[in-house]
């Protein structure tokens, strides 16, 4: 194959990352990592996501919020690794770093739409029952002995976040939703629009509640997650370009993802997990494979793991939570996505 196509596509992958998804997308991300950092209180928030908190409690918690959060693998990296950051727990932060790309509330509703009511209620299912299998076992191996040691006197009152800091949230979450909410089916300028007014509006109220150094503390906490995440992002990008361009020339779908079975849907799990997807993008390429020959059970698999993980979530992960947690989350994911995707097969097969 054509080593400058391969560099071309790779190029252009980028691009149309660059020029779709970090404004509108990662900036608002970004901000709100920083500002849970930064703004949020750690001991209340230890309570509701800390690792000794009641797993009927913290897990529920994570998945309702990650179905609000209309975002890509990429885009929920830095709010989630924010609160691991915040709560040293690995399972809740690790939902939410699942659930909010694989299951959010606008991405369901258009694979409804594109691929049937069967299929949306299926990833809704698949997804919230392996998010609880997920944290129970990032639980197990990663925050039980955290919880065991953890302080049983550390103060629990007081409130999560002051008065301004709370609209601060509302507006950043709106910044970052909005867009993505009232822009579908509407040119990409459309999305910037929106985008541009709510992110004037939130910087008036940040310079006109908050003082110079808890302005100077949150961009400070902000710029961390960004020179962090940013670079993984963009090499992780780059080779995705390369890789989509070379599965182009091959005979994946008719010849290895057709039918049910294991095989099937572990391959379909693993090119989603490799994939990128930004939100609602899987549901009309999944469409297209399955008028390709792909079976409903690999179609599930790849509707789990593709919007959930992908190769610059997986460099960035790594890096922010260490290479045995992203290990052990990637491994799960595949797993569990391959399992969902076989079940299903054989239900309605």
């Amino acid at each position: 194959m054509d080593v400058n196509a391969l560099l071309l596509a790779g190029i252009q992958a980028l691009e149309e990352y660059i020029a779709l998804h970090v404004l509108t997308c990662l900036v608002p991300a970004f901000l709100i990592a920083g500002a849970l950092m930064s703004m949020m209180n750690k001991a209340v928030l230890i309570n509701y996501l800390g690792a000794a908190t009641s797993k009927l409690k913290s897990f529920p918690l994570a998945i309702v919020s990650s179905f609000f959060l209309a975002v890509c693998s990429c885009t929920v990296i830095p709010i989630a690794s924010g609160i691991y950051k915040r709560t040293n727990a690995t399972a809740p932060a690790m939902i939410i770093l699942w659930v909010a790309p694989a299951t959010n509330i606008l991405a369901v509703t258009y694979t409804g739409a594109v691929l049937g009511l069967e299929l949306a209620l299926a990833r809704i299912v698949a997804a919230i029952s392996t998010a609880f299998v997920v944290g129970l076992i990032l639980f197990y191996v990663f925050d039980r002995k955290i919880a065991s040691q953890s302080d049983s006197a550390m103060p629990k009152a007081g409130r999560l976040v002051e008065n301004n800091a709370l609209v601060l949230f509302a507006l950043l979450v709106a910044t970052l939703l909005l867009p993505n909410y009232l822009g579908v089916g509407k040119p990409y300028i459309f999305k910037v629009e929106v985008f541009s007014v709510l992110m004037l509006v939130t910087t008036v109220y940040a310079l006109k509640s908050f003082s110079k150094e808890d302005l100077k503390y949150w961009m400070l906490e902000t710029w961390f997650f960004v020179k962090q995440i940013i670079p993984l992002l963009l090499v992780g990008v780059f080779i995705v370009g390369v890789v989509g361009e070379i599965l182009k020339a091959t005979d994946v779908v008719e010849v290895y993802l057709g039918g049910e079975g294991v095989g099937q849907s572990f391959l379909a799990a693993l090119i989603g997990a490799l994939s990128y997807f930004a939100t609602m993008t899987e549901a009309p390429f999944v469409d297209t494979l399955m008028k390709l020959g792909m079976g409903k059970g690999p179609a599930l698999a790849l509707l789990l793991a593709g919007p959930g993980l992908s190769l610059p979530n997986m460099l960035a992960i790594g890096k922010l939570f260490g290479v045995k947690r992203a290990a052990v989350y990637i491994i799960t994911i595949v797993a569990l996505s391959t399992i969902a995707g076989v079940v299903y097969g054989e239900v309605i097969a």
